[in-house]
This record gives structure tokens, C-alpha cells and sequence, in this order.
């Protein structure tokens, strides 16, 4: 009987993304994984335990994908450039996205961008509890605006025409703000709303420096 077939965690990690990718979460199995890496299902048992180490290798790989540049001498300059870093990893994997949001991880490329987003808002003068708050804020930023780009009612995943269609019939003086945020969606462009909003939240931010 032959050897199990041996792989680096790195090409582990790189299958279990590409399946997401591909098929979706529900297309992420012991099976499917172990076909993409021409072995069988029981070789991978050897490597992950079960679900939960299927679900861990993916968000490894979305937040491996992280990159922002060396620390600057503005604090805000660099939370805005590990945020962006962190939205351009979880936008690139949509079908990861619920994972990002709701999965615990202790992994280092989960920690290490969450690690440089803490020192850069440590910066600011905050520590203990306030430092905990920006940074929780700032998180649920990132998180939030891909999941609403991606996923909400408004998602470019939809065609423009369509998101139109559903909410052409709407009644005009119930909903005039969604009908009008609705028209303004059609030709924004992500890169510009993702900024104009860290914007926003470094605004809040720089109250406390003030």
C-alpha cells in the first residue's frame, strides 16, 4: 500500500481557498479538498481537524493576503493603510466573508494584521478599554462595509439594472433615501466609498487627540 501523499500547509492553504472561491463554502469538503490535491479524503484528516480545520485554513489564507506598509509618523495614515490592507484581502473572497465575520481565529496571518491596527491606534493616545473600542470600531468597519458591498441589498454582485428593477417599485415617499442611495450605487465606485468612509471613522477618531 502506498505512503500517504505528503503537502506543505501552504499548498493546503491554497486549495481550501481556490474550492471556496470556486464552489462556496458549502463546496469546501474533506472530499472536494482531497480531489483538488489528487489524494483521498482520509489523507487530509492527517492535516486539519475535521470542519473546523477546513474553516481555519481559509481564513489563514484571506487574511495572509493582508498587506499594508511599514509604520509611518501619522498614526492616521497607518490605520487607514492596515484597514484598506484588510478590506482588499476579505473583498477579493466573498464566498469567505461569513467566515471573517463570525469565526474566532489565533492563527499569525489573522493576528498579525490585527496586531499592526492596534499599535497604529495606540498611537492615537489610546490604551485599555478606549484602545479596545477604536479598534473594535475599526474592525467592524472593514468587516461590515465588504459585507454590505457583497452581500446587502444594494450588492455589486447584482447587476446595476436589476437593483434598480427591485427597487423601482417601492413606494417614492416611504423609502426615499434607499431609492436615492439605490441610484447613487449604480456608478460609485468601491475604492472611493470604502475611503470617504475611513474618512468618516478617523474623524471620530481624531476627537480624542483633540
Amino acid at each position: 500500500m502506498p505512503a500517504p501523499r505528503k503537502f506543505s500547509r501552504g499548498r493546503l492553504v491554497t486549495a481550501a481557498l481556490a474550492l471556496v472561491d470556486a464552489a462556496g463554502l458549502d463546496g469546501l469538503t474533506m472530499r472536494s479538498l482531497a480531489t483538488e490535491l489528487g489524494t483521498g479524503p482520509m489523507t487530509i484528516y492527517n492535516y486539519v481537524n475535521g470542519r473546523d480545520g477546513l474553516e481555519q485554513l481559509v481564513t489563514e489564507a484571506v487574511m495572509a493576503e493582508a498587506t499594508w506598509p511599514d509604520p509611518s509618523d501619522d498614526w492616521r495614515e497607518d490605520v487607514r493603510a492596515v484597514a484598506e490592507g484588510m478590506w482588499r484581502a476579505v473583498r477579493a473572497h466573498p464566498h469567505a466573508i461569513p467566515l471573517i465575520l463570525t469565526r474566532r481565529t489565533f492563527d499569525l496571518p489573522t493576528l498579525r494584521p490585527a496586531e499592526a491596527l492596534v499599535r497604529a491606534l495606540a498611537r492615537s493616545g489610546r490604551s485599555g478599554t478606549e484602545l479596545l473600542v477604536a479598534f473594535r470600531t475599526v474592525s467592524a468597519f472593514v468587516a461590515g462595509f465588504a459585507q454590505a458591498e457583497l452581500a446587502g441589498p444594494l450588492s455589486r454582485d447584482l447587476d446595476a439594472m436589476e437593483t434598480t428593477d427591485r427597487l423601482e417599485d417601492l413606494d417614492e415617499a416611504e423609502f426615499t433615501g434607499l431609492l436615492e442611495i439605490a441610484e447613487a450605487a449604480v456608478t460609485s465606485d468601491p475604492e472611493a466609498e470604502f475611503a470617504a468612509g475611513m474618512r468618516i471613522v478617523l474623524a471620530g477618531l481624531e476627537g480624542k487627540t483633540r
